[in-house]
């Protein structure tokens, strides 16, 4: 996979209206017949006008590389980005495009796979479902939404997945909803778990699968975790050669690291990215990302919403 450094001007070939107030884009490069490999679960970052940057997953054909297509729901109460390219985006623009990167990735495994997708949250999970049809395994997914008339994609997953591996779950129509609880509360011994979606549908997916073993219950997150509303403390950075940054309660570890000369990458900065990924050598972090898994967790940082109790010694 390309390095997520690089930075293609790629040529939106199409763009269309789906359910739900998303728009569906398709980007082509102007001279490359070809772009860099992806897999699914990707995302890319979309570099937008006064140097913001937003992520969005790869939810196209990981097969067909003439193209990348990112689907974006409109958030009428967010930072903005997803307002400017439903307002500013066309056939014929250039947007500045990352190489793809995944922090989602689809484990290379036997067994089934159940996929889990609430509103937006499809976007990788069709990726993913895609792959796993095309390679024969087996699989089931459940995507949930307010209605069908506000679903977005599901013409494609209606079109393109068999309908014996789909179960489309409503809120407005009883005969069709799911409990997520009396779903996830029993598992085959080779099912792995893969799910994404808002908050609510998170923390439900979450709760219900406690008793689930490690490792077979993966997720990806579109908004940072609720907080505990605590209010932050003081804490220390040690550095490995010995350089000391304090940061103070009303300042984040990535920018207390980048007043300190410290040139760390890092492109959301809401924990949702990973960008800004470091490695701990000591120390006791308090994770406030949706990114590390448990077994990350215990050696990797993201220091744009993490924090700390005491020193902690960051490999860098």
């Amino acid at each position: 996979m390309a390095s997520p450094r690089i930075i293609m001007k790629l040529t939106v070939t199409a763009a269309r209206k789906e359910p739900g107030d998303v728009l569906v884009i398709d980007l082509k490069h102007a001279r490359k017949p070809l772009l860099p490999p992806f897999e699914p679960g990707s995302h890319v970052d979309v570099h937008l006008p006064d140097r913001k940057v937003r992520q969005y997953s790869l939810c196209g054909d990981p097969t067909d590389l003439s193209r990348y297509t990112i689907a974006v729901k409109r958030e009428n109460v967010g930072r903005g980005g997803s307002a400017w390219i439903h307002e500013a985006v066309a056939v014929g623009c250039t947007l500045p495009v990352s190489a793809p990167r995944n922090h989602f990735p689809l484990a290379q495994r036997e067994g089934t796979t159940l996929l889990l997708a609430g509103g937006i949250g499809i976007t990788p999970i069709l990726a993913m479902a895609r792959a796993l049809k095309r390679q024969g395994k087996p699989y089931e997914l459940h995507y949930f939404t307010r209605s069908r008339a506000l679903t977005p994609l599901l013409s494609v997953v209606e079109r393109e997945l068999d309908y014996s591996t789909v179960w489309l779950h409503f809120d407005d129509e009883p005969k069709t909803r799911q409990d997520l609880k009396s779903l996830l509360s029993t598992r085959s011994s080779d099912a792995q778990l893969y799910y994404c979606g808002p908050p609510g549908l998170m923390t439900a997916v979450d709760r219900a699968t406690e008793h689930w073993p490690e490792g077979t219950v993966h997720s990806e997150a579109f908004q940072p975790p609720q907080q505990d509303g605590a209010p932050p403390e003081p804490f220390t950075i040690t550095l490995r050669d010995g350089t000391v940054v304090p940061v103070a309660a009303d300042t984040s570890a990535l920018a207390a690291l980048r007043a300190a000369g410290v040139l760390l990458m890092a492109s959301c900065e809401n924990g949702i990215c990973g960008t800004c990924e470091c490695g701990i050598l000591e120390g006791q972090p308090i994770h406030r990302d949706a990114v590390l898994s448990k077994e990350a967790r215990t050696h990797r940082f993201i220091p744009c919403v993490s924090r700390a109790t005491g020193v902690l010694r960051l490999d860098l």
